[in-house]
């Protein structure tokens, strides 16, 4: 159907190698950790300990994870998030009868800003939505994905008009959806189990200097305790993923799920509301280092509740925030 639309959207989730290789991953660590949003270091510091050390031992590393996790079309993060894409598209065309341009793009690596913006320029979008795959604003993540598109605009003649989306971390659609997945897996497995939101890190000093992140997340977790009814006792709110030697946000997901069963806490679920989309990070770190080390240590039953990737239910949240920023956009019919 051609476009009825001048608006189009534009989601941005952070990015993969394009091949479980060590050459790729190299590539594509070297572009992330290259950017000042994620590590804010002195470059003069920075680079060298970057290109000499950690590119030199870490990507054979992360290859080997990739290849455990990586799926017959591609990388999970990409492959989950281009069929979000498509379902977002669809259900925009079944309830507004309009042809809405989706696409797809990448902080870093493929599919590029630059490939997604053209594709939108193609459809004569002049007005777009970007809406950055994170529920809780961080500088490290959302505003990295603004640079990025700000910076593919660098060369543009004319720039479209945009509107750029926050976060939703306390959604209604959001935290409705997190609650549904943990009520399905409680079903599925016949039991309420102790509940551990565990969201990806970052330095402690980012949030000392501003970042919101950590009260976005806290804020989350919150909201779904409460729409479970959970008591205090019965979930716990952490951070995965800490790199090198400074401090990060605690409490450390490692440190307290070591902890756990020596508390009476011998059978948990867990869920990290952070990811839009399942990824590396969920799929190996917290599925199966997290739960090595929770079993190591006294743990009975671990269960990793899936992200909400591209459930019905996450389509519908999509589509709510994107007639809810779109609106002086719309055509009348739609308003």
């Amino acid at each position: 159907m051609k476009n009825t639309s001048d608006y189009g959207v534009l989601m941005m989730n952070l990015g993969t190698p394009d091949a479980p290789q060590t050459t790729e991953v190299r590539r594509y660590l070297r572009e992330f950790l290259s950017d000042s949003r994620v590590v804010d270091l002195n470059p003069l510091l920075w680079q060298p300990i970057l290109n000499l050390i950690v590119l030199t031992f870490r990507p054979p590393k992360v290859a080997k994870v990739y290849q455990q996790v990586w799926m017959d079309e591609g990388s999970p993060l990409l492959v989950l998030s281009q069929r979000l894409k498509e379902n977002v598209k669809k259900a925009l065309l079944e309830k507004t009868g309009h042809s809405i341009p989706v696409e797809l793009a990448m902080t870093y690596g493929n599919p590029s800003v630059e490939s997604a913006a053209n594709k939108l320029r193609e459809q004569g979008v002049k007005n777009i939505l970007v809406m950055p795959m994170y529920p809780q604003f961080s500088a490290t993540t959302t505003a990295a994905a603004y640079d990025r598109l700000m910076k593919s605009l660098k060369r543009c003649p004319h720039w479209p008009s945009l509107q750029l989306l926050h976060d939703y971390a306390d959604h209604p659609l959001y935290i409705k959806a997190l609650c549904n997945s943990i009520r399905a897996q409680w079903d599925k497995q016949g039991e309420r189990r102790h509940l551990v939101l565990s969201y990806h890190g970052i330095p402690k000093r980012y949030v000392t200097n501003g970042d919101p992140y950590a009260r976005r997340c806290e804020t989350t977790s919150r909201l779904v305790a409460e729409e479970l009814e959970l008591g205090d006792h019965e979930w716990t709110h952490v951070y995965q993923s800490r790199f090198g030697r400074e401090e990060w946000l605690k409490p450390y997901a490692d440190v307290t799920l070591k902890a756990l069963p020596s508390m009476g806490i011998k059978k948990i679920n867990v869920i990290s509301p952070a990811f839009s989309i399942d990824c590396i990070e969920t799929l190996e770190e917290v599925t199966l280092e997290l739960g090595d080390e929770f079993k190591h240590n006294g743990g009975l039953a671990f269960d990793y509740i899936p992200a909400l990737n591209d459930s019905p239910d996450q389509v519908d949240l999509y589509v709510s925030l994107i007639e809810k920023n779109t609106k002086q956009w719309a055509p009348d019919d739609l308003k």
